[in-house]
């Protein structure tokens, strides 16, 4: 498992440190400023279709998800890849956080789901925290 009750924290703020360290190393010497990576609306969206997911999945009663809340995951990992497709620093994030093979591992298990939406929330947060103002 990718993720777990300990580690998805720590995970979110290394992908977001790793995501400026790479822009910064391919900063052309003597740029100012603060680096840009991904704007924190394209992450705010992909965070708000996992939270109405979420949503639902949290008022189930059962631990298994249901075919309706697994298909709603599985759109949200196609947008995911849409919009990884149109942005690059989606992609980069996409690639580097793992999302499609976080997704892949939840299996229609609700405590997986719930980690995912966790560690969503958390990219969102560090991106917010780390990465400064959208410009």
């Amino acid at each position: 498992m990718i993720l777990n009750d300990g580690n998805y924290v720590e995970k979110a703020e290394q992908v977001i440190k790793g995501l400026i360290a790479d822009k910064e190393s391919k900063r052309k010497p003597g740029a100012r400023g603060q680096v840009k990576i991904v704007s924190t609306s394209k992450l705010r969206n992909i965070l708000a279709m996992s939270s109405d997911i979420y949503n639902l999945a949290n008022m189930s009663v059962s631990e298994k998800l249901s075919e309706d809340i697994n298909s709603q995951i599985e759109y949200l990992k196609i947008r995911i890849i849409y919009e990884a497709g149109r942005d690059e620093d989606v992609k980069d994030l996409v690639t580097k956080a793992k999302l499609i093979e976080c997704i892949g591992e939840i299996k229609g298990n609700k405590k997986n789901f719930i980690q995912f939406n966790r560690y969503l929330e958390a990219i969102v947060a560090y991106r917010k925290y780390l990465g400064g103002r959208d410009e």
